[in-house]
């Protein structure tokens, strides 16, 4: 006699009840899109207009309700729920902390460790800003990609790595934000199809971008530059606080 597996105690999101391919691939397209708008094309015409950003980030919010009401998804099946918030941390705690270790290590070794960066006058509320941008990104990354990916693909290795490998594309050519940010979309994107959940990816996201900036050099991270702005340091990053 074959004993049953026992059943999983974190709730998954429900399948989506009107998935449609083309929606979920038109819908990851978009965002990249934006996104690549923001990095590539528009800071070198515009500069660092918070007019420009923040309709970019209206419009990839635009595109992931029109994607969720089209797909039949319920705020609940997207993350933005309550109960699966212990469930996603839990998760998501060990590989934080073994992150911030190698970090700290790494930073201490090369003598750029400063734990108190961002407690100087005025840091405080880039630190409050740097709050939204990891919630707007993981809502981004989580609850439109991440979601459409599992209607391509399903859930398990394949889409994981999607998420991943695009979020570490998308901060080309800045080759050490790559290497951390696919590390990083891998952990989110495993634990998301876990325990689908916003909040507790983008606090970690959140977390993880001071101990990141707090423990290595500027010089190192190339002042976190991604897209166009990597080139020229009058242009900062799209989502950079003024």
């Amino acid at each position: 006699m074959v004993s049953r597996m026992p059943e999983s105690r974190i709730p998954f999101a429900r399948p989506p009840c009107r998935a449609d391919r083309r929606i979920a691939a038109g819908s990851i397209l978009f965002v990249v899109a934006c996104v690549l708008a923001g990095e590539w094309v528009l800071p070198p015409l515009f500069g660092n207009d918070v007019r420009i950003f923040s309709l970019l980030a209206a419009l990839v919010v635009l595109a992931g309700v029109c994607t969720h009401r089209l797909q039949g998804e319920s705020p609940a099946d997207i993350g933005l729920r309550l109960d699966n918030f212990r469930k996603a941390a839990r998760l998501l705690v060990p590989p934080m902390l073994a992150a911030a270790l190698v970090l700290a290590g790494a930073g201490l070794f090369a003598g750029s460790l400063s734990a108190a960066r961002y407690l100087t006058s005025g840091r405080l509320g880039t630190i409050a800003w740097l709050l939204w941008w990891a919630l707007l990104q993981q809502y981004g990354l989580q609850g439109i990609v991440n979601r459409q990916a599992q209607i391509l693909w399903g859930r398990g290795r394949r889409s994981v790595v999607f998420v991943a490998a695009l979020f570490a594309l998308l901060h080309l050519p800045n080759l050490p934000l790559v290497l951390v940010t696919f590390a990083g979309g891998l952990i989110w994107a495993w634990v998301y199809q876990r325990a689908p959940d916003i909040l507790a990816p983008a606090l970690s996201h959140w977390l993880m971008v001071l101990v990141l900036t707090s423990t290595l050099s500027p010089s190192m991270l190339h002042g976190m530059r991604v897209g166009a702005g990597y080139f020229n340091n009058r242009v900062r990053p799209l989502g950079a606080r003024r």
